[in-house]
């Protein structure tokens, strides 16, 4: 009985994915989830609870960030850049939090849960000046990535999506290495 209590909530999870995916948060609904997956609706609330709860499970996702910490730190910024585009590439978990994160307080929190934790403290190991903290430094880092990620994967800007993934690398990781490495920028001084 367990196991087939776990593959109705896999079942579940796949539907949500893919209905959130192409949906988004908002017009997404657990009626239209549970008939993707071929169930009552009731299922879905007896192992969720929530649309909100719902979405956080089938949002759950790991960057599955290398440690950096044995990478020259000159390259760090490309590793990173290079990392990222597999996983915009190789996973959908991430589109649909970008996708429902532009539109849904819920989700915009779980995409930022998701960087504070896992992006910040990789950040942390390999920021090279103290000048600025990692949470700041990992801010940045996240900006530069994410709008990419919407310009290449969502909203996909001819320029941007025409662009080689090498091409993108030399342009954005000398960004993310600046983020990552160079003193923090001073107040400007008051007149």
């Amino acid at each position: 009985m367990r196991r087939a209590s776990e593959e109705t909530k896999a079942t579940i999870l796949d539907a949500a994915r893919d209905r959130f995916a192409a949906d988004g948060y908002e017009r997404a609904t657990i009626r239209a989830i549970a008939a993707d997956a071929c169930i009552d609706p009731s299922m879905v609330m007896r192992y969720f609870g929530s649309k909100e709860k719902l979405f956080a499970a089938a949002a759950h996702f790991d960057l599955e960030l290398p440690s950096l910490v044995q990478v020259p730190r000159s390259e760090v910024g490309e590793r990173l850049v290079r990392h990222f585009l597999d996983r915009w590439e190789g996973d959908e978990a991430l589109m649909i939090l970008l996708r429902s994160g532009v539109t849904n307080a819920v989700a915009a929190e779980r995409m930022q849960a998701i960087f504070a934790e896992q992006l910040a403290p990789v950040v942390a190991e390999v920021a090279a000046d103290p000048s600025a903290p990692a949470s700041t430094r990992a801010g940045l880092v996240a900006s530069q990535i994410l709008g990419l990620a919407l310009c290449r994967y969502v909203l996909r800007f001819p320029p941007v999506v025409e662009m080689s993934r090498e091409e993108v690398v030399r342009w954005v990781a000398p960004t993310v290495q600046r983020y990552l490495a160079d003193p923090a920028v001073p107040p400007p001084t008051p007149r």
